[in-house]
């Protein structure tokens, strides 16, 4: 499965047993972060195509916004290829 990051243009390979976010920082791509745990949301981002099953029962996001397709890669794992708008990511190479 395959990952990419708008407005970077970056992408990443993903699997199931990881978050979005331990794969972008395996693949040497920085999202922003605090917590990895659902909690702080520093990294709610936008899901612009994909889907996305939950590590936790409710992650720190509301209906509404999970509705408008936000979501925290701390603790969402992909459930196939996903598209992220995540405008502070950066490569770290």
């Amino acid at each position: 499965m395959k990952a990419r990051i708008e407005p970077g243009g970056f992408s990443f390979d993903t699997e199931t047993d990881r978050t979005l976010l331990q794969s972008a920082d395996a693949a040497g791509i920085e999202l922003p972060s605090s917590c990895r745990n659902g909690t702080c949301r520093t990294c709610l981002c936008k899901l612009l195509e994909g889907e996305v099953r939950y590590r936790i029962e409710w992650p720190g996001i509301s209906v509404d916004e999970k509705a408008d397709g936000w979501i925290l890669p701390c603790v969402a794992e992909p459930l196939g290829d996903v598209r992220l708008d995540v405008p502070y990511a950066y490569a770290v190479f």
